[in-house]
């Protein structure tokens, strides 16, 4: 009995551990956060990320923090194209500090990290992975962080892997981006993360 009790509590431990959350309803943006004039909404259960008039930043962040994480979504770039998404962040109206996950038009080293307001690029593809970008159609994409270590995956392959000792002292939102400029548009689905 005290066997099959542990069993339980070890496999209820494990569940939580590895809980998978839907960070995307299909619906509408709750648990999400707009900073910034740029327009984000859902159609056909499909959210869209679009240059306003005012053609600035956007960014549209989780309510929640996440600190170690396996996240998987889809995105399909339209236009421009020019977006992102942020890990460890924080924000202070289209001010953001912490870590981009690049999503960015053909040869712009999407999958790359940078560091905004800070280091700038810290790793990039190489360039025979720039190929992997599927623009103008669906692409899946990737992005673990555990602790300092960040790694991403487009359409199934390692785009970049690195440690980082300022990465794994931070914490924050997850953010998708808008870039300025104007003529962008980006569609997400299936934004999915795991804890780890």
């Amino acid at each position: 009995m005290y066997r099959s009790s542990l069993a339980v509590v070890f496999f209820l431990f494990v569940s939580m551990v590895n809980a998978q959350e839907s960070l995307f309803n299909g619906h509408d943006l709750t648990g999400w956060e707009i900073y910034g004039t740029e327009k984000w909404y859902v159609d056909n259960a499909v959210l869209v990320a679009e240059s306003g008039p005012d053609e600035a930043y956007g960014y549209l962040a989780t309510k929640k923090n996440y600190k170690n994480f396996e996240l998987e979504l889809e995105f399909l770039q339209e236009a421009n194209g020019n977006s992102g998404v942020f890990f460890r962040s924080s924000l202070e109206g289209t001010k953001i500090s912490g870590w981009q996950v690049e999503v960015a038009p053909p040869d712009l080293h999407t999958g790359g990290v940078y560091e905004s307001y800070g280091r700038g690029w810290l790793v990039k593809p190489k360039p025979r992975k720039e190929k992997i970008l599927k623009f103008g159609k669906w692409n899946q994409l990737k992005i673990r962080v555990k602790d300092g270590e960040v790694t991403t995956w487009l359409n199934g392959r390692k785009m970049i892997n690195f440690l980082d000792e300022k990465i794994e002292q931070a914490n924050g939102k997850i953010a998708l981006q808008i870039h300025d400029g104007g003529g962008i548009k980006v569609l997400w689905r299936n934004i999915n993360l795991r804890h780890l």
